[in-house]
């Protein structure tokens, strides 16, 4: 082994060494879980079995699945469509309105998670701010819920989403050339051609990486599904933690948390995939 390949391999190996401990071994146990037998005192039993994974084809999943997915994909999409323009505004303020924005955005994550989304449970209840506002206005009607629907799940996921988004493409924008826009403007092109034929695939790389944080963060959510949403609006992961801590069947708990796994490896496996290919050619 030559030189700087042994200091690469002295430079990653505590990281690599913490993804193996605290992300690899982790998820081969929960994968390796799902194929053992429950115990009825909520334990993991002797034996091996595949009817925990046959259960997942349960009918009863197939509607919360889909809620996961599109949920998440909205989540994603949304906060993809405010983010860009965000990084853009960002990358062409002076130094001092930028470090004043980025301060907003990052502010949210000094308050507690949980405390954030009982401030969102108060503004949308029934007698808060929100939908007296929207009332005043002739939005919505008294008898509006605003409250235990999918649609404020979705709110509130783009919320404690967004600046998960904001980031990689604020650090993409930062390093994009921008001349390049203002001599497509100077050969007839739109504001809007510009942004998107020139800026749009230059910031392609934090694009990715905000879509991929996003989605995968939105995948296992269930706090905000718990506390904004109703009993008809669970996602994959309230149904993980139903089944670890209320029915106490650790198995089927790793097989749902096995599932929602590989539909987050599979999707970065391919852009990695992909992103290689593009690199050798």
């Amino acid at each position: 082994m030559s030189k700087p390949n042994r200091q690469e391999l002295l430079l990653t190996a505590p990281s690599m060494g913490w993804l193996i401990v605290f992300f690899a071994l982790p998820c081969l146990l929960t994968l390796t879980l799902a194929f053992r037998l429950s115990d009825l005192r909520g334990g993991v039993a002797e034996g091996w079995t595949w009817d925990t994974v046959k259960a997942l084809a349960d009918p009863v999943y197939l509607p919360v699945l889909w809620r996961t997915l599109w949920i998440s994909t909205a989540t994603t999409a949304a906060c993809l469509a405010l983010a860009l323009p965000m990084g853009w505004c960002l990358a062409r303020l002076t130094p001092c309105g930028r470090s004043a924005l980025l301060l907003l955005v990052v502010l949210p994550f000094l308050t507690n998670f949980l405390i954030r989304i009982f401030a969102w449970k108060s503004l949308l209840h029934p007698e808060g701010p929100v939908k007296h506002l929207l009332v005043w206005l002739h939005l919505v009607s008294e008898d509006t819920l605003l409250l235990n629907n999918a649609w404020s799940v979705l709110v509130v996921m783009i919320y404690t989403q967004l600046p998960f988004a904001i980031l990689p493409i604020y650090a993409a924008a930062e390093k994009f050339d921008f001349t390049l826009i203002d001599a497509a403007r100077d050969l007839g092109a739109s504001g809007w051609q510009a942004f998107q034929r020139i800026f749009l695939p230059g910031v392609r790389q934090g694009t990715a990486s905000a879509a991929i944080i996003v989605f995968v963060c939105s995948l296992g959510q269930y706090v905000i599904p718990q506390f904004i949403g109703g009993t008809g609006d669970e996602m994959i992961g309230n149904k993980i933690v139903q089944r670890a801590f209320t029915d106490r069947n650790l198995p089927l708990a790793c097989a749902l948390a096995g599932a929602l796994l590989l539909a987050v490896l599979v999707p970065v496996l391919i852009m990695a995939w992909k992103d290689r290919k593009e690199v050798k050619a």
